[in-house]
């Protein structure tokens, strides 16, 4: 059976709607040319707003499907439209359903295809970045493709997470950053400290490129936050950062 994904009616879509977005908002992109002309990559954005997914999927020279909630599938207004531009519906509940929608982003990538994923598994509704979730790695490591950190902002102040509307004539900024390159850890893949690592590693990424505010709890979690690894890296060199990120591991 043929994988979900992205199809004919997204690139229709993105034909459309591109060049009447441009009009609505200013676009600030950077570091588009990183990603590969062909070829399967897991893209992983921060989460501040509903748009943030769109905006990507707007100028993203190839087709992405992404993971979106599951009660996107119980409202007539986004169970068709939804899925026909390459969303694939995740159960947050977690266990055989959530595995599910995994599955097929494996076949997806398995494609050679773009594949996107919030690391936060939620929206931030606070503007915070919080601790990324290990699912962008565990689909890395089983397909062997490279993770692209992206850092949306903006799109928070053209649509905070209770505005039913987005506001016009403002500006957006999207940011691929440099890829993680999974090949060193493919032996290990099953190695939970392994998929800590380079979770730890793309957050610290994205954080760089956003420049939000870092907390050690998963989003939603009440609990205070923990000394984090972006903290103990804020003193020191890009270079030590960048191998200290590779090197530590924070347990869950």
């Amino acid at each position: 059976m043929k994988a979900q994904g992205a199809g004919k009616a997204q690139t229709r879509f993105r034909r459309v709607v591109r060049p009447l977005a441009k009009q609505l908002w200013q676009f600030n992109l950077e570091g588009f040319d990183r990603l590969p002309a062909e070829g399967p990559a897991i893209l992983c954005p921060n989460h501040v707003s509903f748009l943030d997914s769109a905006f990507l999927m707007l100028h993203v020279p190839r087709n992405i499907s992404f993971v979106g909630k599951a009660e996107y599938m119980d409202s007539w207004k986004t169970k068709f439209i939804f899925p026909a531009m390459g969303m694939i519906p995740i159960d947050r509940a977690g266990g055989d359903k959530s595995q599910a929608a995994l599955d097929t982003a494996e076949r997806v990538l398995r494609r050679g295809e773009l594949f996107g994923i919030f690391p936060e598994g939620t929206r931030s509704r606070d503007g915070y970045l919080y601790k990324g979730r290990t699912g962008a790695a565990r689909l890395a490591l089983k397909v062997g493709c490279p993770i692209y950190p992206v850092g949306v902002v903006g799109t928070r102040e053209i649509q905070p997470p209770d505005a039913k509307l987005p506001k016009i004539r403002k500006e957006c900024s999207i940011t691929i950053g440099r890829p993680i390159n999974v090949a060193r850890y493919k032996t290990r893949g099953d190695d939970h400290m392994v998929l800590r690592q380079i979770t730890d590693e793309l957050m610290y990424e994205i954080r760089e490129i956003t420049g939000q505010e870092y907390r050690n709890v998963y989003a939603g979690k009440t609990a205070e936050t923990e000394p984090t690894l972006v903290a103990k890296v804020a003193t020191v060199t890009d270079a030590d950062a960048r191998e200290m990120a590779v090197s530590a591991a924070a347990g869950d």
